[in-house]
C-alpha cells in the first residue's frame, strides 16, 4: 500500500509524528533533472525504544567521486550503527559520508545506507536533507510507504517486499526438538530458550525422521511462537550432491552426479511448502549449503588441501548448479532470505583465497537461473569455532618490529576474528555487484572460548608466538581444526544487528549435536568417518599436521552429543546466568 500526500499533509504528518517512508522530491511532486537530489527514508521497523531505517539518495547533479549526506532530527533520535556509510552524530545533527567502495555516484545514479537508532515519544522523519551541502527539495507529494505503524502484517522493507534485515525486530523460532534436549542436560536449561536452525540434512528429513518434526510441522510450531509480531525461522539448506568433499563426517546421500535428483526431490518439495499462503507471513532464512562453495576454492586443485572429490565436484559443475538452482527457486519466495554460506576467517582469510572466494559467489549467483537479488547475504563461521572478536589483540598489532602476522597461528591470514572477515568479505562482495544492503551473519554457538583457560589480557611480548598464543581467547591447536573441539563454549546469544552490516549473531549449529563419530559407526545416511574427529590422529596438511584436538566417544555428525553440549555449556563466554 502507498500514499500520495501534498506537502501541507506531509508537514501535518512530520508534526504529528507519523513514522515511516518520507519520499523527499521536487517540486512538481516527482524527480526529475531540475532537482538536485531527492532522499528516500525509509523507517523500517519501529519497537517501543528503538527503529531500522534504510536512506537513499538520487544524484541528479553531476557524477561525483565522493558524497556526504546530512540531516537534522526534531526530536531525540540516536544513531547507534550503521551500515555502508560513515555516520557521525552531533547532538541532533546527523553526517553521513560515503565508505571507500560507494564512493562514486554517477548522474541520475542511487547510493543507499541503513543505520539502527534509539528513540523516545515521537520518532518524526527529518525535514530536510543536504547532499555535498545543497539542499535536496522537498514538498512531500511523492508516494510514501505506510512503514511500521500502518496496520499491514509485514514490514514493507526493501523495493520486493522484504525487509532489509529479517531479524530486526522479529523473534527467532526455537525448535522444540533441541529444546528438550537442551533443557534435560544439566544446566541446559539456561540456553533452552534459545532459538537455533532446522538442519535439512537429507530428503527424508522434509517430513521427519523416526517420527520427528518435518518442515511442515517446524513452520506451525513457528506460526504458535509468532504471535502478532514478526518471527524468523532458520533452515539449513544441505543436501548437495557429492555433499562436503573435503571431508567424510557429513558427507550425503547423494552421489556427485545426482544433481536432477537433488532439485526434484529435495529443493523443489522445500519450494513447494515454504510458498504455502499459510506461511506467507514468517521470515525464513535459509542457510545455504555450508562448506561447499569454498571447497571449490582451497580444495579442488593445485595445492596440497586438494582432494579428488572436490576435483570432481568442480569438474562436474554440480555444486554450482545445485546452489543456483537453490538461491533461484527460494529466491522467488517473498517471504525468504537466501543466506550463502562463506566458511570462516581460518579458512578465506588469505588474500590468495578471498578474491578467488568472491569471484565464485558472484559468479553463482548470476547463472543458471540465479540473480544477486536471491542473496540477502551471507554467513560466516557455520558449524565452526572460531571467534566473533579477538579482545586482546589484532591483526596489525606488531612485537619487536616483527607483525603478529607472521607467527604460527596467524600464519599470515589477513584476520584473527570472524567480524572483522564478515564486514571485509561483505564489502567486497558489494563491489563485486551483490546489492548494498547486503546483511552478514555469524554463527556464534560455540565460539565463545570462556573458562579458565580463556586469556584476560595479552600475551608477554617476546615473541611475535609468545604474544600470539598468550593473547588469543581461541584455545584450539590449530584453527583448521573444526570437530567437536575440546575446551569450546557457547558464544554470544542471537542478536539482531550488533555491527555495522552484520544482520544477526545466530546459532546456527544447535549446541550438542556432534560434528562426526570419533571411530567408525555403520549408518544408513551416507556419513564417514573423518579421522579430523578423532583425537587420536595427527592431523593432515589442512590443519598443519597437527593433533585434532577433538573430544572422544562422539557420534555420527548431527547426533545429540551431551559431553559435548556440558563442556559448551561450563566454557559459555559471556557466562550463563
Amino acid at each position: 500500500m502507498s500514499h500520495t500526500r501534498t506537502s501541507l499533509l506531509a508537514a501535518m504528518a512530520l508534526v504529528a509524528g507519523t513514522t515511516g517512508t518520507a519520499l523527499l522530491v521536487g517540486q512538481a511532486g516527482a524527480a526529475t533533472s531540475a532537482v538536485p537530489c531527492t532522499v528516500d527514508y525509509k523507517v523500517q521497523s519501529q519497537w517501543d525504544t528503538g527503529f531500522t531505517a534504510a536512506v537513499t539518495i538520487t544524484n541528479n547533479a553531476a557524477a561525483k567521486s565522493g558524497w556526504t549526506v546530512k540531516w537534522s532530527y526534531a526530536g531525540n533520535q540516536k544513531v547507534t550503527n550503521g551500515w555502508n556509510g560513515k555516520i557521525s552524530q552531533n547532538g541532533a545533527d546527523v553526517t553521513v559520508a560515503n565508505e571507500g567502495y560507494n564512493g562514486n555516484l554517477a548522474s541520475g545514479g542511487t547510493v543507499s545506507f541503513g543505520f539502527n537508532g534509539t528513540y523516545s515519544g515521537t520518532n518524526s522523519v527529518p525535514a530536510t536533507f543536504t547532499l555535498d551541502g545543497v539542499t535536496c527539495n522537498v514538498d512531500g507529494g511523492g508516494p510514501t510507504d505506510p512503514g511500521p505503524t500502518d496496520p499491514g502484517p509485514t514490514d514493507p522493507g526493501t523495493p520486493s517486499g522484504k525487509a532489509n534485515n529479517p531479524y530486526t525486530g522479529a523473534k527467532v523460532y526455537v525448535n522444540p526438538e533441541w529444546s528438550a534436549k537442551a533443557a534435560a542436560e544439566p544446566g541446559g536449561s539456561k540456553i533452552a530458550n534459545q532459538p537455533t536452525a532446522v538442519w535439512l540434512d537429507r530428503i527424508a528429513a522434509i517430513n521427519g525422521v523416526k517420527g520427528g518434526m518435518g518442515l511442515r510441522a517446524h513452520l506451525d510450531e513457528a506460526l504458535k511462537q509468532k504471535g502478532s509480531g514478526e518471527l524468523v525461522v532458520q533452515v539449513v539448506i544441505y543436501d548437495l550432491p557429492g555433499r562436503d568433499c573435503a571431508a567424510l563426517a557429513s558427507n550425503g546421500e547423494l552421489g556427485p552426479n545426482d544433481i536432477d535428483k537433488y532439485k526434484s526431490q529435495y529443493i523443489d518439495p522445500i519450494v513447494s511448502i515454504l510458498s504455502e499462503s499459510k506461511y506467507a507471513g514468517l521470515r525464513i532464512a535459509t542457510v545455504i549449503e555450508p562448506d561447499s562453495l569454498p571447497n571449490l576454492v582451497t580444495n579442488a586443485g593445485g595445492t596440497t588441501t586438494t582432494t579428488d572429490a572436490c576435483v570432481t565436484m568442480k569438474g562436474n559443475g554440480n555444486y554450482e548448479k545445485g546452489v543456483s538452482y537453490a538461491l533461484d527457486k527460494l529466491g522467488a519466495i517473498p517471504n525468504v532470505y537466501n543466506y550463502i554460506d562463506a566458511a570462516h576467517h581460518g579458512w578465506l582469510g588469505w588474500d590468495s583465497n578471498l578474491g578467488p572466494a568472491v569471484q565464485q559467489f558472484h559468479k553463482v549467483a548470476t547463472t543458471n537461473g540465479a540473480s544477486v537479488k536471491d542473496v540477502a547475504g551471507f554467513i560466516v563461521n557455520t558449524a565452526n569455532y572460531s571467534p566473533t572478536k579477538e579482545p586482546h589483540y589484532k591483526v596489525t598489532d606488531t612485537v619487536g618490529g616483527q607483525t603478529i602476522r607472521q607467527s604460527k597461528w596467524v600464519d599470515w591470514n589477513q584476520y584473527v576474528d570472524e567480524q572483522s572477515f564478515a564486514q571485509a568479505l561483505r564489502d567486497k562482495l558489494v563491489a563485486a555487484g551483490f546489492d548494498s544492503g547486503l546483511g552478514m551473519l555469524i554463527d556464534t554457538s560455540r565460539n565463545g572460548w570462556g573458562g579458565s583457560a580463556r586469556p584476560s589480557g595479552p600475551g608477554p611480548q617476546a615473541t611475535v608466538d609468545g604474544y600470539v598464543d598468550g593473547s588469543r581467547i581461541d584455545r584450539r591447536i590449530h584453527a583448521g581444526n573444526w570437530c567437536n573441539q575440546s575446551g569450546a563454549g557457547i558464544g554470544e546469544r542471537p542478536t539482531a544487528a550488533p555491527a555495522a552490516g552484520i544482520d544477526a549473531y545466530v546459532w546456527v549449529k544447535p549446541p550438542g549435536e556432534s560434528d562426526g563419530n570419533s571411530a567408525p559407526i555403520p549408518n544408513d545416511e551416507g556419513k564417514g568417518f573423518d579421522r579430523m574427529c578423532d583425537p587420536t590422529y595427527g592431523g593432515n596438511p589442512r590443519n598443519g599436521n597437527n593433533p585434532t584436538g577433538s573430544l572422544p566417544n562422539s557420534p555420527l555428525a548431527g547426533q545429540w552429543f551431551s559431553a559435548q553440549f556440558q563442556q559448551l555449556v561450563k566454557n559459555a563466554y559471556p557466562p550463563l546466568s
